[in-house]
C-alpha cells in the first residue's frame, strides 16, 4: 500500500482551491509517452491537470489506461493511413493499491487503479483505470483496450468501468466534494452516487458538475435506453427508476440530456458555444443551468521556452530566429516523412486537427487547379502541411485524408503527415507561420489548436468559431473569415467561406508575408501579447473553481 491510496497531493492546497474535485474523462493528452488521448478533448483535459497542479488546487483526474491507445497512425506501401493497434506499456504508472468491482451486463468486472504521481510529468495525481487484470476473463480485460471501441457493448462497458469504476476508486481514496463529468462518457458515475445517496436525486445534484465539448450529433451519445439496462449502466436502479430520474421516456437514452438533468451546473467551453448549447437543449424539462468557461492551454507545457524569452525581451532579431529554427525542426519531420525539403523562408500554411467532416480539411483545395496554382506562384511561393487522425472507422474523413496524399505526391511543397500527436502537434504549431482553421460555423465548439499554435509565433487565419470570437482581431492578432449566412446549403457555405479564404490569402497574407515583415512581425507579437494569460489554463482552472465548483 502506498500513500496514494488515499487523497494525497504533495503540496499545500491554496485556500483558493479546497474543495475535493474528481474530475473525470474518457482520454487526458498528458505527454507523448503516455497513448491516453485522440485529439483535442485529451488535450484539454491534459492543461487541465496540469494547471490544477501548478495552482496547488485539491484535483484528482481520474481516466482509463487504453492499452492499444487510441490507434498508431502509420502508411501503406503507397503512403496512404494504416490503422495500427500495439500495445502500451508504461513502467512509470504504479499500483495504487487500489482494486474495485463493477457489474458490467450482469457480470463482476474487476478494475485496477495505477497512479500517475505527480513528480512524473507535473499534474495533480492520476488514476488510470484497468481491466486487463487476471482476475477478468477475456473479454471483460478487453473492455479497457480500445479508447472509443467501434463495438456498441464495449463503448457502453467503458463508460460503467469510468463512471461506477472510478467512483468507487474515488471512495477508496476518501470520496469527493465534487464529481467532474468532462463529456458524458462516465454518466454511470451519477448512478452509482444515487445508489450512494439513497436515491436522493438532490444529493447527487449538489455534487455533479458537467461539461459539455460539442454540439455534434457524434459528440452526443445516444443509445436504446434497453440495451443500457441490460448492461448494468444504471448500476442497481431499475429500468423505471433510471426513466424517472433522466426524463428518457422514449427508446433512445440521450447521455448529454440525461447529465443536464443529473448535474447541478454544466459548462460550454467557449462563450459562443454557451450560447449554442442553450439554444441547443433549452426546450427539455428539467436541464440546470450551462454557463461558459472557454478552453484554455497550459502556457509552461505548450509554448517553446526560447520563444517566450525572446518575447518577453521584446527582441524581434531573437524572435524571428528562434521562429526560423523551429521552421527547420518541423522540416526535419516533413523531409523524414515524405522526402521533401521545405525552405524556412516560405509561407508556411499548417492544418492539422481532427479530420470530422465539419471541419473541412480539403477546403483549401475546393478548386484543385487553382490550389496547384497558387503554392507554385514563383515568386511568392507557398508550403502546405496537414496532419491530424480520422476516427480509424469514419470511411469517409480517411478517403479525406488519403487524397490529400495521393494530390501530394507529385507537390514538391505540399506534404501530408501521419502520426499527429503530441508532439508532432507541438512542432506544427512551432513550425508553421499561418494555423489555418476552417470549420463550419457554429460546429466548433471551442478548438484549442489555434491557442497554442498563437504561443509559438503563428498566426491564425480561421472561422469565426469557438474561441476564436474572443481573441480575433483581423489584420491585429489574426486574420479570420468574414462571417457568412449560415442558413445557407453547405454546398453554398463551402462555396462562400472558399472564395473568402483564398481573396484573404491572395490579397492580404501573402503580401504582408513577402513585403511587409514589419507588419508580419507586429501581428505575430500581437498575437503572443493576447493569448496569454486569457487563453492560458490556468485561468480555465481558476473559473472551474469559481463558477463550478464553489
Amino acid at each position: 500500500m502506498t500513500k496514494y491510496d488515499k487523497w494525497y497531493h504533495p503540496y499545500e492546497i491554496d485556500s483558493k482551491y479546497t474543495k475535493r474535485v474528481a474530475y473525470f474523462s474518457m482520454e487526458f493528452g498528458i505527454h507523448q509517452a503516455l497513448k491516453t488521448y485522440s485529439g483535442g478533448l485529451g488535450f484539454l483535459a491534459g492543461s487541465h491537470m496540469r494547471s490544477a497542479h501548478d495552482l496547488r488546487q485539491n484535483v484528482i483526474g481520474i481516466g482509463i489506461l487504453w492499452k492499444f491507445g487510441y490507434y498508431d497512425q502509420v502508411r501503406y506501401e503507397d503512403n496512404t493511413m494504416r490503422v495500427l493497434f500495439q500495445k502500451k506499456f508504461y513502467t512509470y504508472l504504479e499500483d495504487s493499491g487500489i482494486t474495485v468491482r463493477v457489474v458490467v451486463n450482469g457480470h463482476p468486472v474487476y478494475v485496477k487503479a495505477l497512479v500517475l504521481k505527480p513528480e512524473i510529468f507535473g499534474t495533480v495525481p492520476m488514476y488510470f483505470l484497468t481491466t486487463d487484470i487476471p482476475e477478468n476473463d477475456f473479454l471483460a480485460r478487453t473492455i479497457t483496450h480500445k479508447l472509443y471501441d467501434v463495438e456498441v457493448n464495449a463503448r457502453i462497458s467503458q463508460s460503467i468501468v469510468l463512471g461506477i469504476g472510478g467512483a468507487k476508486v474515488v471512495d477508496a481514496l476518501g470520496g469527493a466534494d465534487i464529481y467532474h463529468l468532462n463529456e458524458g462518457h462516465a454518466l454511470p458515475m451519477a448512478f452509482h452516487l444515487l445508489d450512494k445517496f439513497e436515491g436522493n436525486a438532490e444529493e447527487v445534484k449538489k455534487r455533479v458538475v458537467f461539461t459539455t465539448h460539442t454540439p455534434e450529433k457524434a459528440g452526443n451519445e445516444e443509445h436504446d435506453i434497453n440495451l443500457l439496462h441490460r448492461m448494468s449502466f444504471f448500476n442497481n436502479f431499475s429500468l423505471e427508476e433510471a426513466r424517472e430520474y433522466t426524463g428518457m421516456y422514449g427508446q433512445m437514452f440521450n447521455h448529454t440530456l440525461a447529465a443536464l438533468r443529473l448535474a447541478r451546473v454544466a459548462n460550454g467551453v467557449s462563450q459562443l458555444h454557451g450560447e449554442v448549447a442553450r439554444a441547443m437543449w433549452c426546450g427539455n424539462e428539467g436541464i440546470c443551468d450551462i454557463k461558459a468557461i472557454t478552453n484554455a492551454q497550459n502556457v509552461p507545457f505548450w509554448m517553446d521556452r526560447t520563444m517566450r524569452e525572446a518575447y518577453n525581451a521584446n527582441n524581434d532579431e531573437w524572435l524571428q530566429a528562434r521562429k526560423r529554427e523551429m521552421k527547420m525542426n518541423l522540416f526535419e519531420v516533413v523531409a523524414d516523412q515524405t522526402g521533401k525539403l521545405f525552405d524556412p523562408n516560405v509561407l508556411t500554411i499548417v492544418w492539422a486537427r481532427r479530420f470530422a467532416a465539419y471541419k473541412r480539411a480539403d477546403l483549401l483545395l475546393r478548386d484543385l487547379n487553382r490550389f496547384i496554382e497558387l503554392i507554385n506562384r514563383h515568386d511568392q511561393p507557398i508550403q502546405v502541411i496537414w496532419a491530424g487522425k480520422p476516427y480509424p472507422y469514419d470511411y469517409g474523413a480517411v478517403e479525406v485524408f488519403n487524397r490529400l496524399v495521393h494530390i501530394s505526391y507529385q507537390q514538391k511543397n505540399m506534404a501530408v503527415l501521419t502520426g499527429y500527436e503530441i508532439e508532432l502537434s507541438r512542432k506544427l504549431k512551432q513550425g508553421s507561420d499561418i494555423w489555418l482553421n476552417t470549420p463550419r460555423r457554429p460546429r466548433e465548439a471551442s478548438g484549442t489548436s489555434g491557442m497554442t499554435a498563437a504561443m509559438n509565433g503563428s498566426i491564425n487565419f480561421s472561422i469565426q468559431d469557438g474561441w476564436i470570437p474572443e481573441f480575433g482581431r483581423h489584420g491585429e492578432n489574426s486574420f479570420l473569415f468574414p462571417i457568412i449566412d449560415t442558413t445557407m446549403t453547405e454546398f453554398y457555405q463551402d462555396d462562400a467561406d472558399y472564395e473568402n479564404m483564398m481573396q484573404i490569402l491572395q490579397e492580404e497574407i501573402i503580401p504582408t508575408y513577402y513585403h511587409n515583415k514589419p507588419k508580419w512581425h507586429s501581428i505575430m507579437k500581437q498575437s503572443m501579447k493576447d493569448i496569454i494569460p486569457m487563453f492560458d489554463a490556468d485561468r480555465m482552472a481558476h473559473e472551474y473553481y469559481t463558477e463550478m465548483y464553489n
